[in-house]
């Protein structure tokens, strides 16, 4: 959609337009929708200067992309936002060349424009990387890495810092009170008290005015020392929402020819009055009412998150030196509750999961429990940590992965398909998984007695029912659940013990079913026990093939000289999956009940 000839008039209506679209399709479908809703005038200004197909185009998460998707040749599509086989929620090349790069993760935004400055310097062009960062990813350090650099080389970059105050959750660090309130510093004050006190003693009267004017210049270059101190320009703060402003501004930052920031102020939601501000629930929604807000409820049982925040705080209850901490998905992972009621011991770090890891890894050493709370996408960006600062140390640390698998239409870049991958060739870590709820509460009893750092990983969403009585985990230890007739072994690892009790219901035979549990240590006596009595053994595992479930178990058979077994793993091939319903995602690997029927 061309915007560059539109009158400010026609841009307003648009603006309109593309809000009606995006809350018409969300409450239906559902989706990211404060956040995007409040960066719908910064995408139009940033479609009127610059050039979406030419100029890169960077959204850090691109949670914020809806816009940009209605205005990029998408607006019939929209429909299928977020569903099998349609848009991705996030920017995506492979749909248009208006995407610049797959995004879905924080804070990865200024490193790649630098990249792209310096590529487009080196081939003697004229574009312009634009970037959108919202203040919530200013809490990581990579962002500041990337800066350092860029106020260093001096390329044309503009950043458009969309401060809403409000990241997923409530902004932590400094750098987010820093950007709303410094003008309430005592330097300021100071500064703001003398020009007010000269003003009286040498000023006629009537120049109230005057120093009126004086206090909101100063408020347009206080902000901006931090930045201008590392060499990148600074311009605001702006009023986010009006279009005038933002397109005027977006063009002295091109005509600039340097690295800018400008700083825009906007509000969540914008436009749709019942998500407008600080409201954690709205960042993204399931379907809802439009005409009040009310969510279409569905009933569904207890997700494992909940049933790890509630033991959670029953473990932390009977022992003191439980502590833990969350990067910026407090109610995601269930540690909202564990910071209301022992504020002191449970804490949100922010985008920041190399810290979260290194943290805690002191105050284990220390004599402390600590739990990292963490999605199994997210615990990706804390890799070294994990090696140098926990593992290296030997260090009591749980890792408590929550969203372990596939996890739906946040698609490809949130699927925790590779933590037992990534995790598994560690020394010292411990890896292990429950089956249901009760065996997730039992395992972390279990990880608290551990002197030695582990990984405990459950799905999102709940658990399945199972009518297998639960007991307590013992190192190393797998569980038959149920000894069958047949020469078959189906093996179950985490929630994959349900798809092998499911696909089992559905078999001919009678099969023998044994839960894992533990995938390092793995339990060696019992795997090589159970080649005598069978031949063909069937893994279950939600998680990656390369250096998973079945890998780990053919590692064993080829120690122990083990001839006789044929392994066929179902664990997830070498790509990466897709975004949308879970069960179409499923469906499409070959990984429903009945399918795993006709190919057993």
């Amino acid at each position: 959609m061309d915007v560059k000839g539109k009158s400010q008039k026609e841009l307003k209506q648009l603006s309109q337009d593309i809000r009606d679209r995006i809350i018409d399709v969300v409450s239906r479908k559902g989706g990211h929708f404060s956040s995007t809703l409040g960066a719908v005038e910064l995408t139009i200004g940033m479609h009127y200067v610059f050039d979406a197909y030419s100029d890169p185009f960077i959204f850090d998460v691109s949670h914020q992309c809806y816009p940009h998707k209605l205005l990029t040749d998408r607006w019939d599509d929209f429909e299928t936002i977020r569903q099998f086989g349609g848009l991705s929620g996030f920017t995506k090349p492979n749909e248009s060349v208006a995407d610049y790069f797959v995004a879905g993760h924080s804070s990865t935004s200024i490193s790649l424009a630098v990249g792209a400055a310096k590529s487009i310097k080196l081939k003697n062009e004229s574009r312009v990387p634009v970037v959108m960062i919202g203040d919530g990813s200013m809490t990581a350090g990579m962002v500041y890495e990337a800066l350092n650099e860029l106020g260093d080389i001096k390329l044309p970059v503009v950043i458009i810092l969309n401060d809403n105050e409000m990241s997923i959750a409530k902004p932590i660090g400094a750098i987010s009170k820093y950007l709303s309130k410094i003008l309430a510093g005592k330097s300021y004050q100071r500064f703001k008290g003398k020009v007010d006190s000269f003003i009286k003693k040498n000023m006629p009267e009537g120049t109230t005015y005057i120093a009126k004017r004086m206090e909101e210049a100063m408020k347009l270059i206080t902000p901006g020392i931090l930045f201008e101190e590392m060499g990148v320009d600074y311009i605001g703060p702006i009023d986010g929402h009006d279009l005038e402003e933002v397109i005027d501004t977006l063009q002295i930052a091109k005509d600039m020819n340097k690295p800018v920031i400008v700083h825009a102020r906007t509000v969540k939601g914008k436009g749709y009055k019942v998500a407008e501000g600080q409201h954690e629930h709205w960042h993204g929604v399931g379907p809802f009412n439009v005409e009040d807000g009310a969510f279409v409820k569905k009933e569904a049982p207890k997700a494992a998150t909940a049933v790890f925040a509630d033991a959670l705080i029953n473990l932390a209850s009977k022992h003191e030196n439980v502590v833990g901490v969350t990067a910026a998905m407090p109610s995601g992972t269930g540690i909202n509750k564990l910071m209301d009621k022992f504020p002191d011991r449970f804490w949100d770090v922010a985008i920041a999961e190399q810290h979260a890891v290194t943290s805690m890894a002191a105050m284990a050493k220390e004599g402390f429990k600590p739990f990292i709370t963490i999605y199994s996408t997210f615990l990706q960006r804390g890799f070294d940590q994990i090696i140098h600062d926990v593992c290296l140390m030997d260090l009591p640390v749980v890792f408590a992965m929550d969203r372990a698998g596939i996890v739906g239409n946040d698609g490809e870049t949130h699927q925790g398909a590779f933590d037992i991958s990534y995790l598994r060739f560690i020394p010292n870590m411990i890896l292990f998984a429950p089956r249901d709820n009760k065996t997730l509460e039992l395992g972390l009893d279990f990880a608290y007695k551990l002197k030695s750092p582990s990984a405990i990983r459950y799905p999102r969403g709940a658990f399945s029912e199972l009518e297998y009585p639960s007991t307590a985990f013992e190192l190393g230890k797998a569980e038959i659940l149920k000894e069958g007739s047949s020469k078959k072994l189906f093996i179950g690892y985490g929630a994959g013990v349900s798809r092998a009790i499911n696909t089992e219901a559905l078999h001919s035979e009678d099969i023998t079913i044994l839960d894992l549990r533990f995938v390092k240590p793995i339990d060696k006596k019992t795997l090589v026990e159970l080649s005598s009595k069978y031949d063909d053994w069937y893994v279950f595992s939600d998680s990656q093939k390369q250096g998973g479930v079945g890998s780990a178990i053919l590692e064993v058979l080829n120690e122990e000289n083990v001839k006789n077994v044929n392994l066929k793993s179902f664990e997830y091939e070498d790509i990466f999956i897709d975004h949308g319903d879970t069960k179409k995602v499923e469906e499409s690997l070959g990984l429903l009940p009945e399918q795993l029927v006709k190919a057993i």
